[in-house]
């Protein structure tokens, strides 16, 4: 009843919300996007998105749509794999930036291994910056992390606004530097983050570093100040901060996947769990807890 190339084209303009970047992530004109979307809705008999010249939105049941989408693809996966006889094997080397900590990346990755077990996967969790250097270096095979805004590399798994965020009961003084919890760099939220304020010639001063992702949510937790985040994965107990703090926006950010050099078994593995990626995408703006 539903096309697995439907399936997949929808799942791309779900998670970029966007025909065109959907149509570049596939390599597919954006009119056989559309073609592709429409027939789904046919067959479904519903409309999946509300859609106009600005801007598209997943309605109700195209919401609902996501998760059959994902289960049939992996289902269909799965049973091509089987009765092709191919095996994915080799080492894979991933690298996931720290944005992913809290998400359900984990239940993306436990689906991976069970679809390929002769894949031997090493997980890297570190800033994006970070993760790009090992990629270059050759130190990794497949990279899921933000992008820089000087890369056009990268298959979008989604875009999103990066917000202010803190403690419910934070307030800013307009007189006073605004203080920053911010990544060590190469970080590029601490990049962007300082680059808009010193563009608004807003006073600011760094009042906690950490690594760790956890590390910084404990900091704004505290109430100790604010960190640029991606909007859709606001952390449990923090929240965006209201216009009327005064802040500059931050602008958009693309979350990709990046590949490496080496091809063979690990590029193989990296394109199976690519594809893994993409599929899940949806999981990834929800939080694990």
């Amino acid at each position: 009843m539903y096309e697995p190339t439907h399936l997949r084209t929808f799942l791309a303009v779900a998670q970029t919300l966007s025909f065109t970047q959907a149509a570049r992530r596939l390599g597919l004109r954006q009119s056989t996007v559309s073609q592709h979307v429409r027939r789904l809705e046919e067959a479904a008999g519903r409309q999946l998105f509300a859609r106009d010249t600005h801007s598209v939105e997943l309605t109700e049941d195209g919401e609902a749509m996501l998760g059959f989408a994902r289960r049939i693809l992996e289902v269909h996966e799965q049973a091509t794999a089987f009765f092709s006889g191919t095996r994915v094997r080799g080492r894979l080397r991933f690298g996931a930036s720290e944005d992913f900590v809290l998400t359900r990346l984990p239940e993306i990755l436990e689906g991976f291994r069970y679809d390929h077990p002769e894949v031997d996967l090493e997980l890297t969790v570190e800033l994006s910056g970070t993760l790009y250097d090992r990629l270059a270096a050759g130190k990794l095979d497949l990279v899921l992390a933000k992008r820089r805004p000087e890369d056009p590399r990268g298959a979008l798994v989604w875009r999103d606004d990066l917000v202010w965020i803190g403690a419910e009961r934070l307030r800013l003084e307009a007189d006073r530097p605004v203080p920053l919890i911010v990544y060590p760099p190469p970080g590029i939220t601490r990049a962007r983050a300082l680059q808009v304020l010193e563009r608004q010639g807003r006073a600011w001063r760094i009042v906690c570093t950490s690594g760790s992702l956890n590390g910084l949510i404990a900091a704004a937790r505290a109430g100790l100040g604010v960190m640029a985040h991606s909007r859709r994965l606001i952390p449990p107990g923090l929240f965006r901060l209201p216009d009327r703090a005064g802040l500059p926006e931050l602008g958009k950010v693309d979350f990709v996947l990046v590949h490496g050099r080496r091809r063979g078994p690990a590029g193989e593995a990296a394109d199976a769990l690519a594809a893994a990626v993409l599929a899940g995408g949806e999981r990834l703006r929800r939080s694990g807890g």
